[in-house]
Parts: structure tokens; sequence; C-alpha cells
């Protein structure tokens, strides 16, 4: 008799530290394992813009630009308020005061350098060197005589 209880305790006592062991190694197993945020560059499509290209005080047409950035994607999480505006004017700016831009007489127009500044611009008004780099998505002309009201 006293050797059943005794093998029945010996049977209770490795049931019980089987479970403990099998929980205690699976806890590690399934449980989530915390991915790092990926640190890296954040790609942002703007909104298309508009914008009027006026020569002899009337409006000529309209260049319509679709701008692309890239952007510091840390920096990105921690700004108040997102760049996207940020780099919406000053490429209306940069575009409309530019005097080399003209439809009259088509000439090539350096993009890398207008980008550039842009880029150099908004970094400059948001304080930190969050913009990477502004691509050209699309750069169209509509002449004023082809705008539908």
């Amino acid at each position: 008799m006293m050797r059943i209880l005794v093998s029945g305790l010996w049977i209770c006592a490795i049931t019980i530290l089987s479970c403990y062991g099998a929980v205690t190694w699976g806890a590690g197993l399934f449980a989530k394992k915390e991915e790092p945020y990926l640190e890296g560059l954040q790609y942002q499509k703007l909104a298309p813009i508009n914008i009027p290209m006026v020569a002899d005080g009337k409006v000529q047409g309209y260049i319509i630009a679709v701008l692309v950035f890239t952007a510091d994607a840390r920096l990105m999480h921690t700004l108040p308020v997102p760049p996207n505006s940020f780099v919406v004017d000053e490429a209306f700016r940069q575009i409309y005061a530019d005097p080399q831009i003209d439809f009259k007489r088509l000439a090539k127009y350096n993009v890398t350098h207008r980008l550039g500044e842009i880029r150099a611009k908004v970094n400059e008004r948001l304080g930190a060197e969050v913009v990477k780099d502004v691509l050209v998505e699309e750069f169209n002309f509509v002449a004023k005589r082809e705008v539908r009201s």
C-alpha cells in the first residue's frame, strides 16, 4: 500500500514539474517578438499642384506638378507638423517666382537645381534635415485657352 502511495505522489510530482517546464519553455517560443522599427527613408507623394504662370500681366496658363519627396522616417514621426505642406508651399513659391520658366520661348531648364533649392528651403524652415530628396513625378503646362471652365 505504501508503495502505491509513493508511486502516485511520484507520478503527480513528475507531471506537475513537466507541465511547469513545458509552460515555461513554451512561453519563450510563443511570445510576441518585438521587431525593431525600421528606420530609413519614407516616401511621400503629394497632391497635384496647380501653379499659374503670369506674363505681361495676364495668366498665360498653369503648371501642373506632382512631386514626391523622401524623408527621414525617424524625424517624420517626431515632427509636430508633417512636411508635406512645407514642400508644396516651397515648390509653389520656387516655380511661381522663377523667371527662367517661359513657355513662349522653350529652353532646357535645370530641374535638379530647382528641386535642390526646394529641399534646402524646406529643411531650413523645418529646422532639421528631414527631407532627403524631392522628385518630379509629373510636370505639365496647360495653356489658358486649353483650360475647361
